[in-house]
């Protein structure tokens, strides 16, 4: 199985890169971020001609995920189903050929100390509330997102400048990391411990011509299916040329 998250940063202006990005890599599993339209405004027809079926959490102009899969997705799961303010489409999940899925898109949190970080740091509170409700970590389990934090320097591409800046926070930073602690691993850190690579370049200030980078994205999977991560890549190519987005995928490879 290849599973993939990306940040597709509007699905109406990168949707020919989409299915050309399908036609490339053959994924089985697309966790999909910032789609920005409306359920039924999402390109279905066109996805399932590619072959592939798709659930959505859609929100007109803004924020969006989606599910794309070729096998059947089965115990959709739409929002935190908490009480709280579910009304920015942020979080989807289904189960797909046996591994129950995630997609995520965190809030960017705008800056530290802002109302709007604290929402961010309530925000992953409660996907860990969620995955102790929810889900099982001795399950196969895989949470793809644009998680809008760095977890550490390699993820950085100057640490000193960062420090202590939104996405780069040590509470940000805390916060991802106690998600993780439910009984998720970072794929792409388990496989490469020290690499230093990126997912998020900022379209300002030539960011991805200086790769002046984050790693953001992650695919986050729990220990019995990092058992069956063989390989896991960002590509890059896809973040190059015209009309692209301001993310890379992340491609993990299952056995």
């Amino acid at each position: 199985m290849k599973l993939v998250t990306w940040n597709v940063n509007s699905i109406r202006q990168r949707g020919e890169r989409l299915l050309a990005f399908l036609a490339r890599h053959d994924p089985d599993v697309v966790c999909l971020q910032e789609t920005k339209v409306a359920d039924g405004d999402f390109p279905a027809e066109a996805l399932r001609a590619a072959g592939y079926g798709a659930v959505t959490l859609g929100q007109k102009g803004y924020n969006g995920v989606a599910i794309l899969a070729k096998a059947k997705l089965t115990d959709v799961r739409a929002g935190f189903c908490d009480g709280g303010d579910d009304v920015q489409a942020r979080f989807l999940g289904a189960t797909v050929a046996g591994v129950q899925v995630f997609t995520a898109y965190a809030p960017n949190g705008q800056s530290v100390g802002s109302e709007k970080y604290a929402f961010k740091l309530d925000w992953f509170a409660r996907l860990r509330k969620y995955l102790e409700r929810e889900a099982d970590p001795a399950r196969e389990l895989a949470l793809g997102g644009d998680f809008n934090v760095a977890p550490g320097d390699l993820d950085v591409h100057d640490p000193l400048q960062w420090r202590g800046e939104i996405m780069c926070s040590d509470a940000e930073r805390a916060a991802l990391a106690d998600v993780e602690r439910w009984g998720l691993v970072d794929s792409f850190r388990a496989k490469y411990p020290d690499k230093v690579a990126f997912t998020w370049w900022d379209y300002r200030m030539l960011g991805f011509p200086k790769n002046r980078g984050l790693r953001i994205d992650h695919v986050l999977v729990t220990r019995p299916l990092l058992a069956r991560v063989q390989d896991v890549a960002i590509d890059r190519d896809e973040r190059k040329g015209k009309g692209a987005s301001d993310h890379a995928p992340v491609l993990a490879q299952l056995s």
